[in-house]
């Protein structure tokens, strides 16, 4: 096991200087793989085209975080984060609730919708079951869902 120099940051926080390469290794493996894994979903049409741009942005951050290993060094130190990793878990953290809010939103629109399909099918139902019995459909305002 090698054993990274470590940095003073402030008085008695110490990080190491960067990741090993093996962490490097996985990560753009762990890119490489989830790039595979959505483009394989948007193929089977199971995965649309919307949030599929969204994973492989994922994916990509994956990839480069992965093939250079100064980067989020780089933006931890220009954005004043003493410690690399927290300004990750912040962007994750970040990412994450944002497409919470996203998939809420959406949720709460299909149960909108289904709504109004549901009672639209209803509709369809009574006039079809009029319709077979011979029984002449009610007038337009006593079908109104209330």
């Amino acid at each position: 096991m090698t054993v990274l120099p470590a940095v003073t940051v402030l008085p008695a926080v110490t990080v190491l200087a960067a990741a090993s390469a093996r962490l490097h290794f996985v990560t753009a493996v762990a890119g490489v793989l989830a790039l595979l894994a959505i483009l394989r979903l948007v193929r089977r049409r199971q995965l649309r085209a919307k949030y599929a741009l969204l994973w492989l942005v994922v994916g990509i951050a994956f990839l480069v975080l992965g093939a250079s290993p100064g980067l989020l060094d780089w933006a931890a130190k220009r954005l004043g984060v003493a410690y690399a990793p927290d300004l990750l878990f912040l962007v994750g953290t970040v990412f994450l609730v944002l497409v919470v809010m996203h998939l809420s939103w959406e949720l709460s629109r299909l149960e909108d919708r289904t709504k109004v399909l549901a009672e639209e099918v209803a509709l369809m139902r009574t006039e079809l079951r009029a319709h077979t019995e011979g029984t002449p459909p009610k007038a337009a305002e006593d079908r109104r869902p209330a």
